[in-house]
């Protein structure tokens, strides 16, 4: 992994593939870094965090293993959900040497555990946190790999958004069962005829 800080990287990154770029990475109320065309409605922005070094997992109760484990501020994430939805976190974990990659739809929809965590600088606080397992996010085993990747999920927004019918996603920590009785033709028109 590089020496460069994760925003450095990043900036670098930009500059070498000739990529313009915003960097908004100073500013607490927007995301960090954003890129594309607007027009086409491929603008995407993105929050860049970092795993420094492993946690100390007995601090959280979570099943978690700790090479897979992030913590993440619950207002970082809902700042991601602001931007939907071309918006989406990158994270650089420097203990695996890898970044991963996370739409704002697998942030949404992957298995989470939030809890609060007691601060104290001038008064008693809570801070909220969300556990998160990394290998529900794509991972890249070098930074440049994030264009293709962002790329993928801007054409798959269509699909994502309106043509995948099942539960979308196959995440760790999560089975997706069967529930309710077959729907058919029937149904829909009860429905149908109910609302209008």
């Amino acid at each position: 992994m590089a020496a460069l800080s994760l925003e450095e990287e990043i900036r670098t990154l930009f500059q070498q593939r000739r990529v313009a770029y915003d960097d908004h990475s100073d500013s607490f109320n927007r995301l960090d870094f954003g890129f594309g065309d607007r027009a086409a409605k491929r603008y995407f922005v993105f929050d860049a965090k970092e795993k420094r070094q492993p946690y100390a997992v007995s601090n959280w109760q979570t099943t978690i293993p700790e090479a897979h484990l992030f913590i993440l501020d619950d207002l970082a994430c809902r700042k991601i959900l602001l931007y939907a939805p071309n918006a989406g976190l990158l994270v650089r974990d420097t203990p695996q040497q890898r970044y991963i990659f996370f739409s704002v739809v697998d942030l949404f929809l992957m298995p989470k555990s939030r809890v609060n965590r007691a601060i104290h600088r001038t008064q008693a606080e809570q801070k909220g946190k969300w556990l998160i397992d990394l290998r529900n996010g794509y991972t890249l085993p070098r930074l440049d790999e994030l264009f293709a990747t962002i790329d993928g999920y801007l054409d798959q927004r269509q699909a994502i958004f309106h043509e995948i019918h099942e539960c979308y996603g196959e995440y760790v920590g999560e089975e997706i069962g069967t529930g309710g009785i077959e729907r058919r033709p029937e149904h829909w028109e009860t429905d149908f005829g109910a609302t209008r």
